[in-house]
């Protein structure tokens, strides 16, 4: 019996598979960002975050990280079942229904648009529609154009803009939020890059776009470089501009370059035996030590 003649879990074991499936952890990417957001627009208005805008926060970026992944697992369970790569996840292996799985990103989407009901602002709720627009419609990108790694990085810089609109809109009149905002885009974009070397020639074979498929393995590469050094620019301006921002997060900023320097050596070449490494460890890393260098500067 093959993976894909499976019969389904009984519910309670799907919604665990499917937990495992999205990778709920890695919320980690973009979750350190939109705390720090979180922290410097209510540092602007002279105060600290109240907890209970802390926990909005929190709830919002992973009901919003599960509402997308799982729609991603929704939309893509055709192209899954024919990479080898991904054949075993939750849909295409047969142990998760699709009903279950669309359960869950309805679940998931209700549940963000109640939490952003809960700001004393409105300003969430109303661009809460439009925010799961904008994470649903990456999951088709890749189907029409190279530039889905951008479309992705979109998607998570929206964090730290969100959140910070979620404390104090009026933060939005300051540079480093948005700064913040481009090194997530550019960094992002420049590891999914590396991320869809593994994947070069099934999306060939499927006629799926990436910077890989389309572009070949040189070009990628240089255009992930590319796309980091944009980043690091970007985040070393924050750090600059930021009266907020001090010396740990300066710290941070370095080591994030020389992080994403050897995030690089991983992979160069296009090798991808080391991918887990570049893509996980190190960027995971780089997410959790700039959020936390970040709010330890503000709050000290």
């Amino acid at each position: 019996m093959t993976a894909a003649t499976q019969s389904p879990l009984p519910l309670p074991q799907q919604l665990l598979a499917v937990a495992r499936d999205i990778k709920i952890s890695h919320t980690v990417f973009a979750l350190p960002f939109a705390l720090l957001a979180t922290f410097l627009a209510a540092g602007f208005a002279d105060r600290l975050p109240y907890w209970t805008e802390f926990v909005l926060i929190l709830l919002c970026m992973v009901t919003a990280r599960t509402f997308a992944m799982a729609f991603n697992r929704l939309a893509d369970a055709v192209i899954d079942a024919k990479n080898k790569r991904t054949e075993q996840r939750a849909i295409p292996s047969g142990y998760v229904r699709r009903d279950t799985m669309l359960w869950v990103v309805l679940g998931s989407a209700f549940s963000f648009i109640v939490c952003t009901a809960f700001f004393n602002n409105r300003l969430p709720l109303y661009l809460s529609l439009p925010v799961l627009f904008i994470l649903a419609g990456y999951s088709f990108t890749k189907r029409f154009t190279w530039l889905c790694h951008v479309v992705l990085g979109f998607a998570l810089a929206m964090s730290p803009v969100a959140a910070a609109i979620a404390i104090e809109p009026s933060y939005l009149s300051q540079p480093p939020v948005w700064l913040l905002a481009g090194m997530v885009l550019s960094w992002v974009a420049g590891f999914d890059v590396l991320y869809a070397l593994q994947d070069t020639d099934i999306d060939r074979e499927l006629g799926l776009h990436s910077i890989p498929s389309r572009l070949g393995v040189g070009k990628a590469l240089w255009i992930s470089r590319a796309l980091h050094v944009v980043s690091a620019a970007a985040l070393t301006t924050a750090a600059v501009l930021s009266a907020q921002l001090g010396i740990l997060f300066t710290i941070g900023c370095a080591l994030t370059c020389a992080l994403l320097l050897f995030e690089h050596t991983l992979v160069a070449g296009g090798q991808t035996k080391r991918l887990n490494m570049a893509f996980f460890t190190v960027n995971g890393v780089i997410s959790v030590m700039l959020g936390l260098a970040g709010i330890i500067d503000i709050v000290s």
